[in-house]
């Protein structure tokens, strides 16, 4: 490990000599991209990250939202006051295990799962549930399908061996992935203020004790790899850096952290992640502008022989470190033992530096003893520097543009196109991959995965029908969508993104609930390269001004740049983990109702953008078109001319409140593949459609924030979506059939053709 020569310079100064070895390890790690987001935190300052639903924003391990009270939970933030929120609390926060994943696609997912956890235990929640967005390479090319099974398998291993369901995600295949997929994970926990635990430590003379698996040399330089550019031999390589994971271990310290915080034994707490000890606990100390002391013998290992480096940094998994009084220790060590996990008092919180000292075993006396070596101080330094002392990057950039319209000219023909659009693989069912997750453990998933979005029941009633009681009697409903559509940010980085958001808003809408605050996972190839800077700003600052037309405040997520392989940098992702409410649990399905036909009439609510551009329609068919505007109902103006406009809020409440009103039957987006993809998705065997379309691009455009509604009353509908758009598609029937026309052409697909089309995933892989 070496530190870049600036970098080692501005050490040297601060510290008045040369840094030690264990030092230059220290601040390779913590000033890396991956710890320090050198060349992001400049653009982060785009968000909003305030609101009264705001309990812990960014900066710590996870961020604490308080949950409006149920009556309330319909009702848009802005139209809420601090009254309105009550005393129970979730966590919500997203990680990225990209490059582990390419070199270990198992293990790399399943730690990724494991410390987007431990995140969440650290803040004193327990996990409820987890979302994972998953970006590869051509579905049709042999290596990015051993990485899609791999990381799926990864996924599903560790979160149904620790009891925590995976309820949502996306999936996406595109080619700018060959080299470097990227493995998105979110997760939400519970708590309350009287559980509330931060990353901050509280005061000098409390002991730093480390619960959980022994330190290992597994994950060495995990910070420090993730920071850097894909090698062609990082397979091999780059091994050592990936953690290897224990899901059982993780959930008796799932169990063993509430103990711990039931019994208000824990100050502050921080998860072993990235750059191991010596991230966690000069991070703990220095958020509270202290110091520590540190012994690194006393730290419980599992491996013989470790020098102080391995113990500061490696990443083994399922630890964390607790700032504890010191008269509580034995009790800390009592609930360690109760759940088989180890436990050792480390050090303790200073006023001063940031001090870890090691002796090591290397001598020893006849009988083989340890000899009563004197420890050397191997870190002194200022916590603070240690911490947040890395100089930030001033890199050039260039601003994308968008593509000149060429469409596919012949087109083909509409059965083929259409065809063609419902079994690509990242439009298709993602039913192989959901269906290895345990995804209703915990008896909280009221709506599953499949769905547009997943919905949690935080109940106010211990009563085991409380999914039967009226929405009145029932507590708040919990909506979660994530992912990102790189086939939208490649075309247009900063309208692409503000579609992200808006489409895993309308995720939500169409279970009848709105946006309390969202995580973001920003991924981008080598930001030393101007072009793909600009794109990378360009999907900060879409993703900042879509959510804060939303209403949704960004009060954490993660940052993850050099996604660059020979292959080539990735198309620049900026997956978004979006959290909502409704009052009760109830939603309407994403399937047609063919008892229903006769009286009920099918309605497309909000206004297309006439425009074909990144769509898969296009990726199918070849050509190019600029990306489709978001329209703005209150100016009628070209909303990509006006990112400050509050009318996505607006329009999600609307769309929201028709998915609530009871005369609605179905509801279902419209994005990956646009109307029809979104037709197919609704029909079954007992209903279909017959729809008409004016053309191609109404057809398969795919601008987010439109719902296809099956309604009872159609003027209800009109007046609750008030000044957005409703368009009559045409009839619902009962034949299980798709009949879809296009000017002068038309294409009928039945419910076996279609499962047939959408079930290429699960049929090339069983």
């Amino acid at each position: 490990m070496s530190l870049p020569e600036p970098d080692h310079e501005l050490v040297a100064a601060e510290l008045g000599r040369e840094p030690t070895t264990a030092e230059v390890a220290l601040f390779e790690n913590l000033w890396s991209e991956h710890c320090a987001y050198r060349s992001s935190r400049p653009l982060l300052s785009a968000f909003d990250s305030e609101g009264d639903q705001v309990v812990v924003g960014p900066g710590d391990d996870a961020a604490v939202l308080a949950l409006p009270e149920p009556a309330a939970a319909d009702t848009p933030p802005a139209d809420r006051d601090a009254d309105d929120y009550g005393d129970q609390y979730v966590t919500f926060g997203v990680e990225s295990h990209n490059h582990p994943s390419f070199v270990d696609p198992f293990d790399g997912a399943a730690t990724g799962v494991g410390g987007i956890v431990r995140d969440t235990m650290s803040m004193g929640a327990y996990p409820i549930a987890l979302l994972d967005s998953l970006y590869f390479g051509g579905f049709d090319r042999e290596r990015s399908r051993y990485l899609f099974e791999g990381v799926v398998e990864g996924i599903s291993h560790y979160g149904n061996c620790i009891g925590v369901p995976t309820v949502g995600g996306s999936v996406a295949f595109h080619g700018g992935y060959e080299g470097n997929p990227l493995v998105n994970v979110a997760c939400v926990g519970l708590t309350n203020e009287e559980r509330l635990v931060t990353a901050t430590a509280q005061e000098p003379g409390n002991k730093l004790v480390l619960v959980g698996n022994g330190t290992g040399r597994d994950g060495l330089g995990g910070a420090s790899f993730a920071s850097e550019d894909l090698a062609e031999d990082a397979e091999t390589e780059d091994r050592p850096a990936v953690q290897v994971g224990d899901p059982y271990a993780e959930k008796r310290l799932i169990e063993c952290n509430e103990a711990l915080v039931d019994e208000d034994l824990v100050l502050s707490a921080r998860d072993l992640g990235a750059a191991g000890l010596g991230g966690a606990s000069s991070e703990l100390v220095a958020k509270g502008g202290l110091g520590a002391r540190i012994d690194l013998d006393a730290v419980h290992q599992r491996e013989p022989n470790m020098n102080a480096m391995e113990i500061l940094l490696a990443e083994s998994q399922e630890r964390m470190c607790y700032e504890v009084a010191p008269e509580n220790v034995d009790r800390v060590a009592a609930l360690a033992d109760r759940f088989d996990l180890g436990c050792s008092v480390i050090g303790d919180v200073t006023d001063g530096n940031y001090v870890c000292t090691f002796a090591g075993d290397a001598e020893a006396d006849a009988e083989g003893d340890a000899a009563d070596a004197e420890p050397e101080i191997v870190v002194d330094v200022d916590a603070e520097f240690l911490a947040d002392g890395a100089p930030m990057n001033d890199l050039a950039s260039e601003a994308p543009t968008q593509p000149e319209r060429d469409l596919p000219d012949p087109a083909p023909a509409l059965d083929e196109a259409v065809e063609s659009v419902v079994a690509a693989p990242s439009t298709a069912s993602k039913r192989w991959v959901y269906r290895q997750y345990d995804h209703e453990v915990g008896a909280r998933t009221a709506r599953k995965p499949g769905d547009d979005a997943a919905i949690m029941a935080i109940r106010e009633t211990a009563s085991s029908d409380a999914a039967d009681l009226a929405p009145d009697d029932q507590g708040v409903g919990l909506a979660l969508s994530s992912g990102a559509n790189p086939n939208w940010t490649e075309t247009a980085p900063y309208e692409g993104a503000r579609a992200v958001a808006l489409e895993n808003a309308t995720n939500l809408a169409a279970k009848g609930a709105v946006p309390l605050a969202a995580v973001d996972c920003l991924n981008g190839g080598n930001p030393e390269k101007p072009d793909v800077y600009g794109a990378f700003k360009g999907i900060v600052d879409g993703l900042a001004d879509a959510c804060a037309a939303l209403d949704a405040p960004v009060v954490g997520g993660n940052v993850s740049l050099y996604n660059d392989s020979v292959a080539g940098p990735i198309p620049p992702t900026p997956t978004l983990a979006l959290l909502g409410t409704k009052q009760g649990y109830d939603a309407p399905p994403a399937a047609l109702d063919g008892d229903r036909a006769a009286d009920s009439e099918l309605l497309l609510v909000g206004a297309g953008g006439g425009a074909l551009g990144g769509s898969e329609y296009l990726a199918q068919a070849g050509g190019s078109d600029r990306f489709p505007a978001l329209p703005d109902f209150d100016s009628g103006s070209d909303s990509n001319s006006a990112p400050d406009s509050p009318a996505l809020a607006d329009l999600i409440a609307s769309l929201a409140a028709v998915a609530r009103h009871e005369s609605t039957l179905a509801a279902h987006d419209v994005s990956d593949g646009g109307l029809a993809v979104a037709l197919a998705e609704l029909v079954t065997d007992a209903a279909g459609a017959d729809v008409t379309l004016p053309d191609r691009v109404a057809a398969f455009e795919e601008t987010p924030g439109r719902l296809v509604v099956q309604t009872t009353d159609p003027e209800a509908v009109a007046d609750l979506a008030g000044d957005v758009p409703v368009l009559r598609l045409g009839e619902v029937t009962t034949d299980g059939t798709l009949s879809l026309s296009v000017d002068d052409e038309s294409v009928a697909l039945d419910a076996d053709a279609i499962r047939d089309l959408r079930g290429v995933i699960e049929r090339e892989l069983a």
